[in-house]
């Protein structure tokens, strides 16, 4: 299902092959966020043009809204989407968390009021499995109970205690239901199954970090996520938590760093051995005209572009070659929707680009000097 075929000597650092049921995904890997089934204002054809290789949907989102009866009648997600390529879908533990209005967690899963209307609802970790087996995705997160930033022992001690409970009863379930991948896309002639993720917690606690990791890899799941990162903690406390967790996981098996990063974050992950990225900054910031370049990000609202005749980055997608910043500027001052199209689009071949030159970088033998040239290149708010 995974294979690494090449490894950098000074770091952590491998390039390796997931197999998934709608194609390869070949790793270092980023994977644009497409919360509510799209990725915004991109289109489908468009993110293959971008060489994107997996997209993410959020199950709590879409079981929200539209619906499960929506979905399921037109096929499961990636019908729905039109996307024939892999997905990733997230559990929706932390939006219940971090959006429902009022949230009740016991043991057997969260009673919420959902941040649409309000409505009473309910996802535990069997609910959780059947709204991903319903969708069809490639890679089935397992729910989980993300702590926040700063958590005192005590309350990580029980998230982490949760999130393994949870992690067991998804096992049964998956065992039991043996889930498939969607159909849309999706080639007969390989594997049809669904493949699940249990998710790494434990806050910023070593020792924590370490029994989480014991317990989901003695589950024997085909894949590991890192989660609890990039929630407000400091930079050094997401390394730290990568750190605790990844000595602890399979070398043969991929690993997921969940919700993160900036461009020199990634490619610090890659170092420390994480093979999977997902962020939502490359469309976020791009809503308010902000681009990344290898020498960091650009407000091409700035007065200073006015005039500017140059491109948005020497090194940019065919979709947005041609437009100067100057033309950017002025679609984005005047609010018009290709403005902040074109900067997504992109954001999202920077950050696709970066991890394709990183497993490059790795299977040629200059990844050092790669991961020393970007971190030293980069500065944020430029």
């Amino acid at each position: 299902m995974f294979q690494v075929h090449a490894t950098d000597p000074d770091s952590r650092a491998r390039a390796g092959t997931l197999q998934t049921a709608h194609g390869p995904v070949e790793t270092p890997v980023f994977m644009p966020v497409g919360t509510q089934g799209t990725v915004k204002s991109v289109s489908p054809a468009e993110l293959r043009d971008l060489n994107a290789q997996v997209v993410l949907g959020n199950t709590y989102h879409l079981f929200v809204r539209p619906g499960m009866e929506v979905i399921d009648s037109i096929g499961g997600l990636h019908a729905f989407m039109q996307w024939d390529g892999p997905i990733l879908t997230d559990s929706g533990g932390f939006q219940v968390f971090s959006l429902a209005k009022i949230n009740k967690t016991t043991r057997e899963g969260v009673e919420f009021q959902n941040h649409v209307d309000g409505t009473p609802t309910f996802i535990g970790p069997e609910t959780s499995m059947e709204i991903q087996a319903s969708l069809g995705s490639d890679i089935a997160m397992l729910f989980d109970d993300c702590p926040p930033y700063p958590c005192d022992r005590a309350k990580a001690e029980e998230s982490l205690e949760l999130t393994l409970h949870w992690a067991d009863r998804c096992k049964a379930w998956v065992e039991e239901n043996r889930p498939e991948a969607g159909g849309f896309g999706r080639n007969p002639d390989r594997f049809t199954h669904q493949h699940h993720f249990p998710i790494v917690q434990g806050s910023v606690y070593e020792d924590l970090r370490e029994k989480s990791a014991k317990h989901l890899v003695d589950l024997d799941f085909p894949g590991y996520a890192i989660g609890g990162v990039s929630v407000g903690e400091p930079e050094e406390e997401m390394f730290r938590a990568i750190e605790n967790a990844e000595p602890h996981l399979p070398w043969e098996k991929p690993r997921y760093a969940m919700g993160l990063g900036t461009p020199p974050q990634m490619i610090e992950m890659v170092a420390r051995g994480v093979d999977m990225f997902d962020c939502v900054l490359p469309t976020r910031i791009a809503r308010n005209g902000t681009a990344f370049t290898p020498e960091g990000t650009i407000n091409l609202k700035n007065e200073k572009f006015r005039l500017d005749e140059g491109p948005i980055a020497e090194d940019t997608h065919p979709l947005c070659r041609g437009f100067s910043r100057a033309y950017l500027r002025h679609l984005i001052k005047a609010e018009e929707i290709l403005g902040l199209r074109l900067i997504s689009l992109h954001n999202l071949y920077f950050y696709l680009s970066l991890l394709d030159r990183a497993r490059t970088a790795i299977q040629e033998g200059y990844f050092a000097e790669f991961r020393a040239e970007t971190v030293a290149r980069y500065q944020p708010h430029a």
